[in-house]
């Protein structure tokens, strides 16, 4: 409000002095003669200031032409000159215009617009690292792979946006399952950024499905020294990565590198089974039994396994049955009322014929948690017993009811392995796969499997006359020594 009567007082008060000076001019009755060229002018005072200023305007508005002309010349030679930014300025905003409309439209699940709308924001932006990346994001959402390819190979030729080009191929190849230019570009996204979580994730995966154990080993360090893995988790993947390392060397047939690979994944990870049972082998085969019981009985505390108690079995292949259970007691000694370990003795006994011992070893497991082995090996006993047909062959309908009993589960999908594997071959998780009872199953299982014959009491069927050489080559099968049963049952 006194700022506007200030500026109303300021414009009376400048008429005023103009008025005033004017009239002054006006009074004083002098007079200008000008000569030009034989003309003769004679103006007053106040014609002089007009002339004046009309003179000054009159430069002023010649420089401006004449800088508009140089303009011009410049604006067509390519030079910077403001028509020139102006029309920058111009194309710019119609630049981000289309960008955003593109990124409005890739959100709002429309492709098709989102990938015409980026490519009109590439033509009028000059920010590859913006308009590339959207184009190729559109093009992928469109379905267009080729366009979507050429835009990430052109991230590819400046520094600032190479890793993002590499990582945009990456994806495209492994969605392709090319997987094996998908390991180079993952290496090459490793060099350009050593630390990126997503990239180590990506390049430990496929190193794993290649079989690369000793890259996937180096990768997983990285991820400890990028600060993405815990310390314990890291000892326990690198001693699976060295496990398989040393089953690989051993598919290879080189001995000596096997048995290193293995007695460090076991020192890794002493509680690894696989781990533990590949270390026994290896010593074995050096020959060093004693720390090969050692690593047996060191994991048997932790968990008792079959893979164990074969391993065990391999210190001493040439022994007695006798002279087998007197050795084994020292490892069933260590958890002797684990299931495992029950029927593992229940097991030895019935190789050396011991059936009411063997009855005495399995206990209560066959009635308490009853699976296809303990009910096997009840009816193993039930025959070495001279049990009733009736009775065998109800504990053999039993042991192909009941569930397998503990087997190695993938913790994420819950798919049953024969045998331990760092990766899941059904769901691709890394170290899932843990022993312990599966949730449902109804299939057989192998050692059943091989115990049926040898267990069930068949009636034998009249034989029809054949070479005296066939039947001396196949002899009958109420010959075959329980040892046998009981070899086949462990």
């Amino acid at each position: 409000m006194l700022w506007s009567l200030a500026k109303v007082i300021l414009f009376v008060a400048f008429i005023a002095a103009l008025a005033l000076g004017v009239g002054l001019l006006a009074e004083t009755g002098e007079a200008m003669r000008i000569t030009v060229a034989g003309w003769e002018f004679t103006i007053g005072p106040v014609q002089a200031v007009v002339l004046a200023g009309l003179l000054l305007a009159a430069v002023w508005l010649t420089l401006k032409v004449l800088g508009l002309i140089a303009a011009v010349i410049h604006f067509l030679n390519g030079d910077e000159t403001a028509i020139s930014r102006y029309f920058d300025r111009n194309r710019e905003r119609k630049g981000f215009t289309a960008l955003s409309e593109s990124m409005l439209a890739l959100a709002s699940g429309e492709p098709k617009l989102a990938l015409s709308r980026a490519q009109a924001a590439e033509r009028l932006l000059g920010k590859p690292e913006i308009t590339t990346l959207l184009v190729a994001q559109a093009a992928e959402a469109a379905g267009d792979g080729k366009r979507a390819t050429e835009a990430y190979k052109a991230l590819l030729a400046d520094e600032k946006t190479r890793f993002v080009g590499v990582r945009g191929l990456l994806h495209q190849k492994l969605a392709e399952g090319d997987r094996e230019v998908a390991l180079k570009l993952a290496e090459k996204a490793y060099q350009l950024r050593p630390k990126h979580a997503e990239t180590l994730d990506i390049l430990l995966k496929l190193q794993s499905d290649a079989g690369d154990w000793s890259g996937a080993r180096a990768t997983l360090g990285a991820k400890l020294r990028a600060g993405t893995l815990p310390k314990d988790v890291f000892r326990r993947r690198d001693a699976v990565l060295a496990l398989q390392q040393a089953q690989t060397v051993i598919d290879e047939s080189a001995s000596i590198e096997a048995r290193e690979a293995a007695i460090e994944a076991n020192r890794l990870s002493p509680d690894l089974i696989p781990a533990a049972a590949l270390a026994a082998r290896a010593y074995i085969e050096k020959g060093d039994k004693k720390n090969a019981t050692r690593v047996l009985k060191k994991a048997w505390e932790v968990m008792p396994h079959p893979d164990l108690a074969a391993a065990f079995a391999a210190i001493e292949p040439d022994e007695t049955p006798v002279e087998r259970l007197k050795r084994f007691r020292t490892l069933t000694a260590l958890r002797p009322e684990n299931d495992e370990t029950r029927m593992l003795e229940a097991e030895l006994l019935l190789a050396v014929e011991d059936f009411p011992a063997a009855r005495r070893a399995l206990g209560d497991v066959a009635t308490r948690h009853p699976t296809q082995r303990s009910l096997a090996i009840l009816a193993a006993i039930a025959r070495g017993e001279g049990a009733e047909e009736a009775l065998i062959r109800d504990l053999v309908a039993k042991a192909i009811a009941a569930p397998r009993g503990p087997q190695w589960c993938c913790d994420k999908c819950q798919a049953i392995h024969a045998s331990w594997q760092p990766v899941c071959s059904n769901c691709g998780g890394f170290d899932t796969l843990s022993w312990r009872e599966p949730p449902s199953l109804a299939t057989p299982s192998p050692a059943l499997a091989d115990l049926l014959p040898l267990i069930e009491a068949r009636p034998e069927p009249v034989p029809e006359p054949e070479p005296e050489a066939v039947r001396e080559a196949e002899p009958p099968e109420d010959q075959t020594p329980l040892d046998e049963i009981a070899r086949r049952a462990n």
